[in-house]
């Protein structure tokens, strides 16, 4: 279940390396790398994958991912339809852990970008108005021809040590070590899974997509992403039904079927268990709907 290593190229004279992406869809293999990662998505919605978390990701966003964290972005599947027109775009920085010297984060003027740091070992979701601020020091960085482009990627750090609306991605750091014979593996689960979780998935199938036995795959999956393929494949359709319940006007209950669901009460119960919220009051979050509006025309045998 090994991650590939990417190795960040840098420019000439560069301690760091800054780059717009422009493309047809992210990037859709899982990789890790020792620098520390600063993206902002521009545009583009889909699934990603930090670590052990799941979760969707769409314009606006920004992340910073900690060294060696695996991490894995997947467009939605209209990204891939080239009639669409669509494209995705964000701005990446990278730059390494230890790139201004230990001495000089053990500064107590620099005690906030050094705990900015270690939180972002577990990688970090950065919301809230202290983002803007952020987004527009990364284009400048980006158009910046002269100058000390270091102290520019230290205003980057400060802006985001002050951003007070942070979701921690995972629960512990990245610690396993990665061996180099199955690189492929788990790029081919996941995009197996994202392509086809909307109908069942049995151990069976996923494990000849993994090449192993079906007893070899769960206690392979499990120790590697830390929850079982069940719970996998859970997140990944509560996840889609979260982004079909945002922006499409479909009645619940062809939500729950779209999202790979064939029984309207585990729906309901799954979606409680993983939002908090039940799948109607989710959607009247984000459309101005009757709180009485879709459950009474379902049928209760769904």
């Amino acid at each position: 279940m090994k991650p590939q290593l990417l190795k960040v190229p840098k420019g000439l004279q560069k301690s760091f390396s800054i780059r717009q992406d422009v493309v047809l869809y992210f990037y859709n293999r899982w990789h890790y790398h020792p620098e520390l990662e600063l993206i902002h998505i521009e545009q583009g919605s889909g699934t990603q994958f930090v670590g052990d978390n799941i979760s969707s990701f769409q314009n606006g966003d920004l992340l910073l991912i900690g060294p060696n964290l695996p991490h894995y972005w997947r467009c939605d599947e209209k990204y891939f339809d080239r009639e669409s027109q669509l494209y995705a775009q964000a701005t990446v920085l990278h730059f390494s852990e230890d790139i201004f010297g230990k001495s000089f984060l053990e500064l107590p003027e620099n005690k906030s970008i050094s705990e900015l740091l270690v939180k972002a070992r577990l990688g970090m979701k950065i919301s809230g108005a202290g983002t803007q601020t952020v987004k527009k020091l990364l284009k400048d960085l980006l158009d910046q021809t002269n100058g000390n482009s270091i102290i520019s990627l230290l205003q980057i750090l400060e802006s985001l040590s002050h951003c007070a609306d942070v979701e921690l991605l995972t629960d512990t750091p990245n610690l396993h070590e990665y061996d180099q014979f199955d690189t492929d593996r788990i790029n081919h689960i996941y995009q197996y899974s994202l392509s086809n979780f909307q109908k069942k998935i049995s151990i069976e199938e996923i494990s000849e997509v993994a090449n192993i036995s079906p007893h070899s795959f769960c206690r392979y999956f499990k120790s590697r992403s830390r929850k079982t393929y069940s719970q996998f494949l859970l997140e990944l359709r509560i996840g889609h039904a979260c982004k079909l319940l945002s922006e499409a006007k479909l009645p619940i209950a062809q939500v729950c079927f779209e999202s790979g669901f064939n029984n309207f009460a585990n729906f309901n119960k799954y979606f409680k268990l993983h939002t908090g919220k039940s799948p109607m009051h989710y959607q009247k979050e984000f459309r101005k709907i009757p709180i009485s509006g879709h459950l009474t025309t379902l049928n209760p045998a769904l």
